[in-house]
């Protein structure tokens, strides 16, 4: 079959392409179109055969509910056995929008598009190609999201495509969706009135409306053998090819959590991707980063969310990192999505930062352009089992001056460039509880103990020595400024065995503490 691909401009409605499109489904065809929310793969509701066409192409399990779309209010009435006081109040504050309404059905509308259940969701989106295509169909247009059942909802015509290329007849393109998650669930044959689905209609504005409202928090175990009476229930659904998991905490303790997470699967191999924010964007060394919105609007992450799952698979990701938002407003639907699509793959924080101390080591000398840089260097060369974000800072730096010659000499003659190296000031933002500083000196580490006395962090200072156990002498790395290129090669060396106690040190921590989160 060749699916049929028509572009249509909300701002200038092509009335023809509508015509053709509500030919197709009356008839008994499968066209895909955008509502608000996502788009969805419409059906003739009221055509047991349309229904069946709908399961086949998404590969939907045949006792997932589909949702009745309507135009107007007076269509729900031939479909229903009841509407409650209730629900009249809600249609009359969120149709046509993002609420799906649960009622009995009558038996106009037949099994097959209702899973089996003796109920009916229906739901009046507010898009008006949407609308129309509703009406030139019929009236009744079953629509769920158009998508390979399990995977990301589409949210753009080529996301439609890319799933369900030659298995529909028609998709209309109108670009990009506004809300991005499906719509809000409420089952209306329960008292109080039970959201089984969130979406951006929310239990708070609900309440507004017709008082208590219960949310079904039950958990449908994948081999439950209860019907679902709505869709999302009881399948894996929004999922991305790679594993997802979602890591859940304080910001900060997230961010560290996800850096370690990553890290060890670079280490390893693996592909990994981060779902971040606009707040924590620049926190992450690893990994392939998604900014999905901003956490000041809410609104943005759950319009990127899906578009984001679907270009990590693109991106032939393997793992998929995901920060926690906050469970408010449409951020309640934005996490029930997170979830599902992570097969309940869930992680606290500070489950994966209590596993590892550090994901980030500093070599600290007074320039910043000798002894620092070497270390840093001899340590990037060597087998670590854990990534480390690797660098060096210097506790006088003036101007970003480049590696000091001498030691850029001694470095080559063993095969490690400092060419492009550049010196760093230690800065405050340098102590984030995240970062092991490794001073040269003793007097380094206590000028650094008391300018930052009163930072938490302060105790991640220490020398490489003391680190690594050792005393007396050999402890301290001293300065080789002023003195001959041989010096200089001496202290490569005391470097370089010292850095190979370091990655045992740092090894042996790995061993003791992996998991299977690493």
């Amino acid at each position: 079959m060749e699916t049929i691909i028509k572009k249509i401009d909300r701002n200038k409605i092509d009335e023809d392409v509508i015509e053709e499109a509500g030919y197709i489904l009356h008839e008994g065809g499968l066209v895909a179109f955008p509502t608000e929310t996502v788009y969805g793969l419409g059906a003739n509701a009221l055509d047991e055969y349309a229904a069946g066409r709908t399961y086949a192409a998404k590969g939907r399990p045949s006792d997932n509910p589909l949702i009745v779309h309507i135009s107007h209010f007076g269509a729900l009435e031939r479909i229903v056995k009841e509407i409650p006081e209730k629900a009249v109040k809600l249609a009359d504050r969120f149709w046509p929008g993002p609420l799906t309404m649960i009622f009995e059905k009558n038996e106009l509308v037949p099994y097959g598009t209702t899973g089996g259940l003796d109920t009916v969701a229906v739901r009046m989106p507010s898009d008006i190609i949407a609308q129309k295509l509703i009406t030139s169909a019929g009236g009744y247009v079953s629509a769920p999201s158009a998508n390979t059942s399990g995977r990301p909802s589409p949210t753009t015509a080529q996301h439609v495509m890319d799933d369900l290329a030659g298995k529909i007849d028609m998709v209309v393109d109108a670009g990009s969706v506004d809300i991005g998650v499906e719509s809000t669930i409420v089952d209306m044959t329960e008292e109080p009135p039970m959201i089984l689905r969130p979406g951006a209609v929310t239990k708070e504005m609900l309440e507004e409306v017709i008082g208590e409202v219960a949310v079904d928090r039950a958990a449908i175990l994948e081999d439950s053998k209860r019907a679902p009476k709505a869709p999302g229930m009881k399948y894996r659904h929004y999922a991305p090819k790679a594993q997802l998991i979602l890591v859940e905490g304080e910001e900060k303790e997230v961010v560290r959590a996800i850096r370690q997470l990553t890290g060890a699967k670079e280490k390893k191999g693996f592909k990994t991707g981060i779902i971040t924010t606009s707040e924590t964007a620049n926190a992450y060394p690893f990994g392939i980063l998604k900014n999905v919105g901003t956490k000041k609007n809410e609104s943005s992450i759950a319009k990127n969310l899906y578009r984001v799952l679907r270009e990590f698979d693109e991106e032939d990701v393997q793992y998929i990192y995901c920060e926690s938002f906050a469970r408010e407003g449409i951020g309640e639907a934005v996490m029930n999505r997170l979830v599902k699509a992570a097969g309940h793959r869930i992680v606290r924080a500070k489950q994966i930062t209590d596993l590892q101390s550090y994901m980030r080591i500093l070599f600290v000398s007074d320039s910043g352009n000798c002894r620092g840089p070497m270390a840093a260097a001899q340590l990037k060369k060597k087998e670590l089992l854990r990534a480390y974000d690797i660098d060096s800072r210097g506790m006088i730096v003036l101007f970003p001056e480049p590696a000091n010659q001498k030691a850029e000499a001694v470095s080559m003659s063993h095969k490690i460039t400092l060419q492009d190296f550049v010196a760093k000031p230690f800065t405050e933002e340098d102590l984030d509880g995240d970062t092991l500083v490794l001073t040269m000196e003793e007097s380094q580490k206590e000028k650094l103990k008391s300018d930052y006395a009163d930072l938490e962090a302060v105790s991640d200072i220490r020398t490489l020595g003391e680190y690594i156990g050792e005393t007396g002498e050999n402890a301290q790395v001293k300065s080789a400024y002023g003195q001959p290129l041989a010096k200089y090669g001496e202290v490569f060396e005391q470097l370089d065995v010292m850095t190979d106690k370091l990655v045992e040190k740092l090894n042996k921590e790995a061993k003791e503490y992996d998991s299977d989160w690493m």
